[in-house]
Formats: structure tokens, C-alpha cells, sequence
């Protein structure tokens, strides 16, 4: 008996009003589950909250239903004219209790619905006309756009900087001009070229003071030490030279890279030199004992850009395998490798005066904050072609060359880019010649010097007869910021 009870039970038919309650439960736990404030407080409920306030002024003005036509309409007209400026506290009738009123068209005894007492809250999407503010039908559910961080519009208006010029070409060298380096009393600059021979050159005349051979290769990386008379060179022979100004010849060689040494840099404060060449590593060299201090490897490929600041990271890398990466010099070891770029970090430059330093690869040229390496932001524009070498000064200039020719000047702190000039090869020489492989400013950062594959070695400086009338600044910020 008990088991055709039970099965009987289960045959009765889903009532229709549970089925709906189910069906609601479900939903709000579903939204409720995947709403972006999941594991906030939940907002307040306006609706339960009318309706607990309409309970509540129908339980004490209950004894308005009560009342003759006449009386309730006299109310009713007080009330609308009392309240008309207040949307919050008109009153609105919602069906319930009926009445008898009489109307103003002469029908005596007509049944109408009874005014139940309820706050009538301001329209949704519509602004309270007290407040002013806007209650949206959002309100509840926030979008995702909420919890995102808010990147600030206001970007920062570049400086007005001159144009710069070519003021003079300097021939000499009888292959492609790869690398150059300045002295520190800015008397002259050396230039190492891919026809074996580095060449000094003096800045004021731009003639040449000096040849010095002893590479069996292309020379790819020059540095002057600000400290002793002392010249480094590299070169794709594997080996790393350092020539005595004194005498004008090689006093040391350091041997350990196993193929073509791409850059070398001097440590400001120490007495180390590094390199980095296409063995992946960047070698950390003592200048006075010729010996390997240590060899910093985890590079996938060539180490192609590195500079050395006296605080950490004191040793900077660019590679091939579009990373950068920071050192700590005392462990040997990988402090943070930032893999913001997409191709070939073939470039860097750090600012003399800030904390931070830009590097280019052919998809972008970006700004990090130094020591931590934060990402700053892109540059407003795109060159489009592999960038060999880039330079800035203390004006906040950025110079950067490029595959094709292309020599682009950047304002450091906007990004904007405030000229592009194209190089012109030599006469007799092929346009495909038209590369800049090396730049660099002077000390003072008023003269630049590019190394290109037409053989020729080009100055250039600031345009003294430029106003900012003559070339104003064609500059829009940019709408979209983008992160990487």
C-alpha cells in the first residue's frame, strides 16, 4: 500500500507557480554566480525595498481607504499639489482595495481602485530631479569594464625641438662604417669599419688623425674608457682587443667568445668590460688581468645591444630572442627579462639623466623605467624597418636609424616624432646602400655622427635658423594606448 502511495506522489503533476519559483532561484543563482562583484557585498534591492515601504504605509494609512469620495479626492489634490516638486515622495496607485468615489462627471457610487500608499522612486535611466543623479538599469549587474584600470587621458605635450641637418660627409673608409665611439674630452671619435681598420677622426675639422689595424675581420664595437687612455674593440675575428693611445697598439687581447662578438660597453664605475656576441652570452671581462670574470648566459641568441649603469641591475642586455634582460653582476645571475617586443632587440639607448632607457626592435621602439624595468609606453609612431643603432642626449632628443636609410628624431618624454630625414648615398654608391648601422651624439649631445654602408661617415646638427613658427609641432595625442 505504501509503495502505490509513494508512487502516486511522484505522478502528481509539477505545479505551474513552483515550477516558476525554480525557474528564478535558478537564474539568480546563475547570476549571482557569474556576476563580476561575485564575492562582494550584493547591492541593495530596490525592489524589495518598495515593496517592504508599501506593507508598511499601507498598515498606517490603511484608514485612507476608508474615506468618502469627496475627502479622498480633496487629499488626493493637496497631496499632488504639495509633492509635485518631489518625485521620491508621490504617492501612486497600484491595484488593490476598491472604494466608492464619487467623479466629476455626475456617476454617483462609481467603483474605483483605492490609492495604496507607495514611494514612487525616481524612473529608471532617468536623473531625480533633487539630486541630479542618474539611476541606470546597470546598477545591479556592473560590467567588466568596471574592474579594468583606468588609463589617464592626459598625455604629455612634446617640447619644441629644432630640425636636424646634415652639415657634413666624411669619406675615408673603404668598407661598410659599423660602429663609433667618442672621447671623453670630446677632442675626437674613432670609427671601426668592414674593411678591418679603425679610424680616429677629429670632431671640429673632420679630418683624419689616425689608422690603427690589427683585426682580421669587420669591426662591430668600439668603447674609449673615461678613466685610462685606453680604446676596446670587437669584431666578427672573435676577438676583443684593447689598443694603448699612448703607444697606438694592442696591449691585451681577451680570448673566450666562440663566434663574432656583436657589442661591447665599459662599466662606468669598475674596471670590467662586457660583450655580448652571437654565442648567446654576454662575457664580463677584468681589464687589467685579461681574465674572464664570469660568463652571463641565458640568452637563446645573440647578444646584439648591452649597457652598464653603476647601481643594479648594472648590466643590461638585448638579444635576438626579442628579451632584454637585467643581470645582478654579483650572483652572475638573471634579476628580470622583460619580453614586451616581438622581433630583435638590436638597440638601446639609456637617458643620461633619468631612470630609464628605450629600446627598439622592428615592431616598436618602447620606454622601461629603471631599476624594476616597468613598461612605460610605445612610441607614437612606427619606422617600419629594422633599427640598427639609437642615441639620446640630455635634451630628451632620441635619434634612431634604420635599415632603410631612415633617421628619425623622437621627443624622449611625449614619444612624438618630430622629424624624419632620409640619408642620401655617396655619389657612385647603390641605393640599396642608403643603411645607417651606427649613431651617436658627441659629449656636449649637440653634433650626431651616423656610420653608413655607403662608406661614409655623415655629421649632423641642430637647425639654428628653425622657429617654431617656421615648424610648428604637428602633434595629436593618441586615442588608443597601447599596453604592449
Amino acid at each position: 500500500m505504501a509503495v502505490t502511495d509513494s508512487v502516486a506522489v511522484m505522478d502528481l503533476p509539477v505545479e505551474p507557480q513552483s515550477l516558476k519559483k525554480l525557474s528564478f532561484k535558478s537564474l539568480k543563482r546563475a547570476l549571482d554566480l557569474f556576476s563580476p562583484m561575485h564575492g562582494h557585498p550584493p547591492p541593495s534591492d530596490l525592489e524589495s525595498k518598495r515593496i517592504r515601504v508599501s506593507y508598511k504605509l499601507q498598515a498606517e494609512y490603511g484608514s485612507v481607504a476608508n474615506l468618502s469620495g469627496q475627502q479622498a479626492g480633496k487629499q488626493n489634490k493637496a497631496q499632488e499639489k504639495g509633492d509635485q516638486g518631489s518625485m521620491s515622495t508621490a504617492l501612486v496607485p497600484l491595484g488593490g482595495q476598491e472604494v466608492k468615489a464619487s467623479r466629476n462627471d455626475g456617476n454617483q457610487g462609481a467603483v474605483i481602485p483605492a490609492p495604496t500608499m507607495i514611494p514612487k522612486g525616481p524612473e529608471i535611466g532617468t536623473a531625480s530631479r533633487n539630486t541630479g543623479v542618474l539611476v541606470s538599469t546597470t546598477d545591479r549587474y556592473h560590467s567588466t569594464s568596471a574592474l579594468m584600470e583606468r588609463i589617464p587621458s592626459r598625455w604629455p605635450r612634446p617640447s619644441w625641438h629644432p630640425p636636424w641637418k646634415n652639415y657634413r660627409v666624411i669619406s675615408g673608409h673603404l668598407g661598410w662604417v659599423r660602429s663609433i665611439a667618442f672621447d671623453p674630452s670630446n677632442t675626437w671619435f674613432c670609427t671601426g669599419s668592414a674593411d678591418r681598420t679603425i679610424k680616429i677622426w677629429d670632431v671640429a675639422s673632420g679630418r683624419l688623425k689616425l689608422t690603427l689595424t690589427g683585426h682580421i675581420e669587420q669591426i662591430r664595437g668600439l668603447a674609449v674608457s673615461q678613466k685610462h687612455t685606453y680604446l676596446f674593440s670587437a669584431g666578427d675575428d672573435k676577438q676583443v682587443k684593447c689598443w694603448d693611445l699612448e703607444q697606438n697598439k694592442v696591449i691585451r687581447s681577451y680570448h673566450g667568445h666562440l663566434s663574432g662578438v656583436y657589442c661591447l660597453a665599459l662599466h662606468p664605475t669598475i674596471d670590467v668590460l662586457l660583450t655580448g656576441g652571437r654565442d648567446s652570452v654576454c662575457r664580463v671581462w677584468d681589464i687589467r688581468s685579461k681574465a674572464m670574470v664570469m660568463a652571463l648566459s641565458g640568452h637563446d641568441n645573440t647578444v646584439c645591444s648591452v649597457f652598464a649603469r653603476p647601481t643594479d641591475p648594472q648590466v643590461v642586455t638585448g638579444s635576438h630572442d626579442s628579451t632584454i634582460k637585467f643581470w645582478d653582476l654579483v650572483a652572475g645571475k638573471t634579476m628580470t627579462t622583460l619580453t614586451h617586443h616581438k622581433k630583435s632587440v638590436r638597440a638601446m639607448a639609456l637617458h643620461p639623466k633619468e631612470r630609464s632607457f628605450a629600446s627598439a626592435s622592428a615592431d616598436n621602439i618602447k620606454k622601461f623605467n629603471l631599476p624594476k624595468g616597468e613598461f612605460l609606453h610605445n612610441m607614437l609612431s612606427q619606422q617600419k624597418t629594422i633599427i640598427n643603432s639609437m642615441a639620446v642626449n640630455e635634451d630628451g632628443i632620441l635619434a634612431t636609424a634604420g635599415d632603410n636609410g631612415s633617421l628619425w628624431f623622437w621627443d624622449w618624454k611625449s614619444g612624438h616624432n618630430f622629424q624624419q630625414a632620409q640619408t642620401i648615398v655617396q655619389p657612385g654608391s647603390l641605393d640599396s646602400e642608403a643603411c645607417i648601422y651606427a649613431l651617436s651624439y658627441d659629449i656636449s649631445g649637440s653634433r650626431l655622427v651616423t656610420c653608413e654602408a655607403d662608406k661614409t661617415i655623415k655629421m649632423w646638427k641642430e637647425d639654428t635658423s628653425a622657429t617654431p613658427e617656421t615648424h610648428p609641432i604637428n602633434f595629436k595625442p593618441p586615442k588608443e594606448f597601447r599596453r604592449y
